[in-house]
């Protein structure tokens, strides 16, 4: 649902501007330093893209899902990295805030992400509870009125440069229903952020573990009731499916352009390669690829905003749309042979990116899952 059409098509022109002038050409220099260039953070805060997904009550853009799913789909067109920078403040922090946070901790936090005063964490993994987030054994124990957490969580996205932590932590029982939500100022005792890890891709959007010692955390960080945490965190999947699933056509026809530009300028045996029917296969099972993928995206950000979207839809349109995306890598990287695979061309960061999408927020694996008891149940 699109409500003001000459709103959005004003907030697309600007997303194409700010990728083509200032995010595609910051793309190398944020892949060898493994951080965002201030120029391309500030830019992306002018456009209020930090409060993506937050109401425009809180400080955000206030976006239909269908508008989010449109403006994903030009700023997918640039280094994913950018977006788990920024959209991780209004994702998974913030819409549990909205779902369940009391007035209070709504006006502390909220404002403070939808401007990327502060950057928000998601901390959910540990070293046993990956795709079983239920195995979470991270302890928030009562202490006075307050609670005590102790733990480690790992791949912590933006951990380096955190100003506030969602953390699921075990308040007791097993399984989901002891879990708890707390939305913790980083700056505790007792908190320690580890080093940035190194990755194969995504650089720029830094991850570490963060470790709770005997964190002594006030009343009011608890947010929502006691057990309801890992719910609330799942409440929000569609969502972010969506948003990767849009994402993932942007960058399907990133990197077609890409491939376009090398095969109409690259001879072989006198002619360029685009006209030997092999490399224009590659092309036609990829655009078909990309196609299909933006319907989808748009299709069912329409059907969420009007309330028919089911959960295996949204698991089906992330599961097709991450995998068709490592496929389109791989060829355009085939376009380019020799050329793409080496160090520094756009191609190959981008084939080195693309990658975890098929793991972040649920694997291939637990979609197919999702999807196949959607239908089969």
């Amino acid at each position: 649902m699109i409500r003001d059409a000459s709103r959005q098509a004003a907030r697309l022109v600007a997303a194409r501007a700010l990728v083509e002038d200032i995010l595609i050409p910051a793309e190398a220099r944020m892949d060898a330093e493994d951080r965002m260039p201030d120029t391309a953070r500030a830019a992306i805060r002018a456009q209020g893209l930090f409060g993506i997904s937050i109401p425009e009550t809180h400080g955000g853009l206030g976006l239909t899902m269908e508008e989010e799913a449109g403006l994903m789909l030009v700023l997918g067109r640039t280094a994913p990295a950018y977006r788990a920078v920024y959209a991780l403040n209004s994702g998974g922090a913030a819409q549990i805030l909205l779902r369940a946070g009391t007035d209070a901790q709504k006006r502390h936090w909220l404002p403070d992400l939808a401007r990327g005063d502060r950057i928000a964490c998601f901390c959910l993994s540990e070293a046993e509870a990956g795709s079983d987030a239920a195995a979470l054994t991270t302890s928030a124990r009562r202490d006075g009125d307050g609670w005590c957490i102790t733990g480690r969580k790992r791949w912590v996205t933006n951990a380096p440069e955190a100003g506030m932590l969602m953390v699921m932590a075990r308040t007791g029982g097993e399984g989901a229903r002891g879990i708890s939500a707390f939305a913790i100022d980083p700056a505790l005792p007792g908190i320690e952020v580890q080093p940035a890890q190194a990755k194969m891709g995504m650089r720029g959007a830094q991850v570490a573990d963060v470790v709770f010692d005997n964190v002594a955390v006030p009343p009011d960080a608890l947010v929502g009731a006691e057990g309801e945490g890992l719910k609330l965190a799942l409440a929000g999947l569609d969502k972010v499916r969506l948003h990767l699933a849009a994402l993932s056509a942007g960058l399907m026809e990133r990197l077609i352009d890409e491939g376009r530009r090398h095969a109409l300028a690259r001879r072989q045996f006198g002619t360029p390669i685009a006209e030997q029917p092999a490399i224009g296969a590659l092309f036609a099972d990829s655009v078909a690829e990309a196609l299909a993928a933006r319907c989808m995206a748009l299709e069912l950000a329409r059907a969420r905003d009007d309330g028919t979207l089911r959960p295996a839809d949204a698991a089906a349109a992330k599961l097709f749309a991450t995998e068709a995306l490592g496929r389109v890598a791989d060829r355009m990287l085939q376009v380019h042979g020799g050329e793409g695979y080496m160090v520094g061309s756009a191609v190959e960061r981008l084939y080195r990116d693309v990658r975890l999408l098929r793991i972040l927020d649920g694997t291939s694996e637990i979609q197919r899952m999702v999807v196949a008891r959607g239908l089969l149940r």
